[in-house]
C-alpha cells in the first residue's frame, strides 16, 4: 500500500475525492487531507505520503510552492497537480519542479481512478527498480572481497593501462601513496611437524595466521597485502625513494619471517622483487619476485631471497650433467652404497652451484629418474621404482633440492638393495630369465630344456633344481601350465578350431592336446569353450 494525501482549499473538493475513491482497490492508504500546504508540510514531517493531489491556487501557500518543498524534503513522493484552465502560468512553473501528472478541473472519478492506477504502477516498477539495485549492492558489498583478491591478482599478472588501475585502487578503498614500488612474494615452506596431522580447517587457520601477521608488520597506507590463488601473500610497497623501498622491503620482509617462525613454529620464504617506477610495471616487478622466491629450490627455506642476488651465477653452465648421470648410474648398478650417496651429494652440489632455473632443474631431476626406471626395468624389477608417473608427480611436490636429495637417497637405496640381492643371488636372475624365455616361446614345439638352458647358460641339472625352488614347478609343468592357460585365453576369446589352437600352443598333436588340456582343466577344449560361453 502506498500512502496518499489531498491538499485543497475547499472543503466540498476533498471530501468528495475521499469518498469517491475506494483507495486500497488501487493499492493506496488515505493518511489525510488538508487546506493548504502549511498544513500538509507539517503533518508530512510525521508521515511521509508517496502520492499527493494538491490544487495549484490555495492561501497561505500554493501547491507550486508546496511542490517545491516535497521535491526538496520528499524527493519519492509523486505529485498530481489539480488546475484549471486560468493556471496556465503556475502550471509552467508546476512543469519545470517535474510533476507527475495534471488533472484538469472538473475532471471524473473514472479520470483520476484512472491516474491513480497509472501512478501505482509506475511506483511498482520503481520499487521493483530499487529492490533490484538494493540486492545489487548488497550483492557487490558480499563480493568485494573477492572482486577486490581477483583485481590484485590481476594486477601482478596482467597488464594494464595506468587509469584503469587508478581508478579501481580508488574504487576498492587501496590506499597506495608514492612513486617506487616492490613486490614480494611469501610462501609457506611446510608446516613442520604439525603437517602430518592437519586437516584443511587448520591449514587454513595456519595461513590465516601467516596473513595476520603480515598484514600487522607489512600493512600500511604505502602497501596492499593479498593471498592468491597458490596460497601465496603477495605484498605491493610503495614509497617516493628507491632506495628507501627496498631497504624497507628487506626489513619488514626479515621482520616477517623471523615472527612467523617464532609464534608459529614453522617456516617461510619470502622473494623480494626488482624496484619499478610506475605500477604499470607491476606484472615484472611480480615476476621478479616469484623468481627470488623460486630459488628457495637451491638456496633452501626460511630465508628472504632478493633478485637482485640471483644474477650472480646465472650464466653457469652444467654441461657436466651427463657425467654425474652416468657415476650415479654405474653406482647404482655396482650395488656400492657409499658411492651412491657421494654421486646423489656431488649432484646435488653442481645443481645449486649451477643457479639455473628451478623449471632446469626439475628437468634433470625427472632425467636422472627416468634413467633409474631404465636401470630397475633391465634388471626385472619396475615394479620397485613404482609407476614413472607418479614418481616424477612426487618430484614436484618438494619445494627444495634439499628434500629432494632426501627423496632421492631412499629411492636409490632400495634399488642398490635390491641390486646387491641380485648379485648375491644370481640364480633368481636366471630363473626370472628363463621365465621370460619361456613365455616369448612356448608355441614352438620344439621348446625343450636345452634351448633354456642355453639361453641363460646355466646347465640343466643346476637349471632344474634352482627353477623348482623359486616357481615350485618342474620346467615340463611350467610349460604346460603356460601352454593350457594360453589354450584356454584362444577358446574363450576366438573362434579358432582346437587343432588350430594346438598348433598356437606347441603341440603338433591336436589329439595329444586335448588330452593334456583334459587332465589339466577337467574337461575337454570343446566342453570348456562350451561352459565359458553359456556362462551368463
Amino acid at each position: 500500500m502506498y500512502n496518499i494525501a489531498i491538499v485543497d482549499d475547499e472543503d466540498e473538493i476533498r471530501e468528495g475525492i475521499e469518498d469517491l475513491i475506494q483507495w486500497e482497490n488501487h493499492g493506496f492508504q488515505f493518511i489525510g487531507s488538508f487546506e493548504n500546504g502549511n498544513e500538509a508540510l507539517k503533518a508530512f514531517e510525521d508521515r511521509i505520503p508517496d502520492l499527493v493531489l494538491t490544487d495549484i491556487c490555495m492561501p497561505y501557500m500554493d501547491g507550486v510552492e508546496l511542490t517545491r518543498h516535497i521535491a526538496d524534503k520528499y524527493p519519492l513522493t509523486k505529485v498530481i497537480m489539480l488546475t484549471g484552465y486560468d493556471d496556465f502560468e503556475y502550471t509552467q512553473q508546476a512543469i519545470q519542479l517535474r510533476v507527475y501528472d495534471y488533472l484538469l478541473k472538473p475532471f471524473s472519478a473514472n479520470q483520476l481512478r484512472n491516474v491513480l492506477d497509472k501512478a501505482k504502477l509506475e511506483m511498482d516498477e520503481d520499487n521493483r527498480k530499487k529492490e533490484d539495485i538494493r540486492k545489487l549492492k548488497l550483492q557487490l558489498n558480499q563480493s568485494l572481497p573477492l572482486l577486490k583478491e581477483r583485481f590484485l591478482e590481476s594486477l601482478v599478472t596482467a597488464p594494464m593501462k595506468g587509469k584503469e588501475i587508478a581508478e579501481k585502487l580508488a574504487f576498492f578503498n587501496l590506499p597506495l601513496s608514492g612513486s617506487c614500488y616492490v613486490a614480494i612474494v611469501i610462501d609457506v615452506d611446510d608446516f613442520g611437524e604439525r603437517e602430518l596431522s592437519q586437516s584443511v580447517t587448520e591449514q587454513e587457520l595456519m595461513y590465516y595466521a601467516v596473513y595476520n601477521i603480515i598484514e600487522e608488520i607489512m600493512g600500511s597506507d604505502q602497501s596492499i597485502v593479498f593471498r592468491n590463488r597458490e596460497d601465496r601473500i603477495v605484498v605491493i610497497l610503495s614509497d617516493e625513494d628507491t632506495s628507501k623501498v627496498q631497504g624497507m622491503a628487506q626489513a619488514l620482509s626479515e621482520e616477517t619471517r623471523m615472527s612467523v617462525e617464532s609464534y608459529l613454529r614453522f617456516t617461510v620464504t619470502i622473494g623480494i622483487g626488482n624496484p619499478i617506477s610506475s605500477l604499470q610495471g607491476i606484472v615484472q616487478a611480480y615476476q621478479s619476485a616469484l623468481a627470488a622466491l623460486d630459488n628457495r629450490f637451491l638456496l633452501g627455506k626460511n630465508k628472504v631471497i632478493t633478485y637482485p642476488e640471483l644474477d650472480i651465477n646465472q650464466s653457469t653452465h652444467i654441461a657436466m650433467y651427463p657425467e654425474w648421470e652416468k657415476k650415479l648410474i654405474l653406482a647404482v648398478r655396482t650395488g656400492t652404497g657409499n658411492e651412491v650417496n657421494t654421486a646423489i651429494e656431488d649432484y646435488i652440489r653442481n645443481l645449486k652451484n649451477s643457479f639455473i632455473p628451478m623449471k632446469q632443474c626439475y628437468f634433470y631431476i625427472h632425467k636422472v629418474c627416468l634413467a633409474l626406471k631404465d636401470t630397475m626395468e633391465e634388471f626385472g624389477q619396475l615394479e620397485l621404482f613404482g609407476d614413472p608417473i607418479e614418481r616424477l608427480a612426487e618430484i614436484d611436490q618438494y619445494k627444495t633440492l634439499d628434500e629432494i636429495e632426501r627423496w632421492l637417497s631412499v629411492i636409490c637405496k632400495q634399488i642398490v638393495e635390491s641390486v646387491s640381492g641380485q648379485s648375491n643371488n644370481l640364480s633368481k636372475t636366471k630363473v626370472m630369465m628363463a621365465e621370460k624365455y619361456i613365455k616369448d616361446h612356448f608355441s614352438n614345439e620344439t621348446l625343450a630344456l636345452s634351448d633354456v638352458c642355453q639361453h641363460v647358460q646355466i646347465s640343466p641339472s643346476y637349471f632344474g633344481t634352482v627353477f623348482k625352488t623359486y616357481t615350485g614347478e618342474t620346467f615340463i609343468e611350467y610349460v604346460t601350465r603356460i601352454r593350457i592357460e594360453k589354450a584356454m585365453e584362444l577358446l574363450k576369446c576366438t573362434d579358432l578350431k582346437t587343432y588350430e589352437i594346438a598348433h598356437n600352443t606347441g603341440y603338433k598333436d591336436p589329439h595329444y592336446f586335448s588330452l593334456i588340456f583334459k587332465k589339466k582343466a577337467g574337461v575337454s577344449p570343446t566342453e570348456y569353450r562350451g561352459k565359458i560361453r553359456n556362462d551368463p
